[in-house]
């Protein structure tokens, strides 16, 4: 059989011990049948998947070794199994329908599949995953925390998220220098904030990226200072509003008050 090894470029670290394994695939609400599993390496989550009748389990791989192994460990999943980069796909031609999404995410890369899951977040209603816990800690962080961010808000403006459990590194090959976080995130009833989405998007990055200063001069590339007057806010920081105060500011740039200039 194939030996696949860990290849740091692709921040793979294996998970070996089985009742996290377990216990990460047991996390899934069971709400939907179809189910992609990003990066499934030896196929440590894939076993149990595949064991649990009620789903349509497919899988995408980038590491040609995992795919040999995979073909050769689970013959009866060839047919799922996908070989290619999930951020070069298109979510929307692996399944027809909308699709839980769940793995043990390469940690340098897990922010940007978060970025992609946004992009297709209405055929992706849930998502359980385990990353680096400070990652995890981030996107589930509340408005007031360090750790608050633009996965923070971008996230829990579509979707409920919680913070599952910490697994500590011991149980992977090799160990990573840091523990991971287990989140899931559900998608919320939110079929649109009620401001334009792209606009909603960039405010966000804009004010985090200078997280430090008020949002008057974090903001000073997309507003002209004429048009500050009358908009709440401006004398907090990015790390104290939550959703609901990114889209009102959003709203502002909409009907004029001040000047969207990207």
């Amino acid at each position: 059989m194939v030996q696949v090894r860990p290849k740091k470029h692709l921040g793979q670290h294996f998970l070996h011990d089985q009742d996290i394994a377990r216990k990460i695939v047991g996390s899934l609400s069971g709400r939907f049948e179809n189910v992609l599993e990003i990066g499934p390496g030896t196929g440590v989550l894939t076993r149990y998947l595949m064991e649990t009748n009620s789903l349509n389990v497919k899988a995408c791989e980038i590491d040609s070794e995992s795919v040999s192994f995979l073909r050769t460990a689970y013959p009866q999943f060839q047919d799922r199994l996908i070989e290619g980069d999930f951020l070069k796909l298109n979510p929307e031609n692996i399944f027809t329908t909308p699709f839980a999404v769940i793995g043990n995410l390469p940690y340098n890369i897990s922010s940007q599949i978060f970025f992609k899951i946004l992009e297709s977040k209405n055929i992706i209603p849930e998502v359980v995953a385990m990353v680096q816990k400070e990652v995890a800690e981030r996107i589930a962080a509340q408005p007031g925390s360090k750790t608050y961010g633009i996965l923070s808000v971008l996230l829990q403006a579509w979707y409920d998220i919680e913070y599952l459990f910490t697994v500590n590194k011991e149980v992977f090959t090799p160990p990573p220098k840091i523990q991971s976080g287990v989140i899931r995130l559900i998608r919320n009833t939110k079929q649109s904030l009620g401001c334009d989405e792209r606009q909603f998007t960039v405010l966000v990055k804009t004010a985090f990226n200078q997280r430090r200063k008020t949002l008057r001069n974090a903001l000073a590339s997309l507003i002209a200072e004429r048009n500050f007057s009358g908009l709440p806010y401006l004398d907090k920081r990015a790390e104290q509003l939550g959703v609901r105060e990114f889209v009102q500011l959003t709203l502002g740039i909409q009907d004029g008050s001040i000047d969207y200039r990207t």
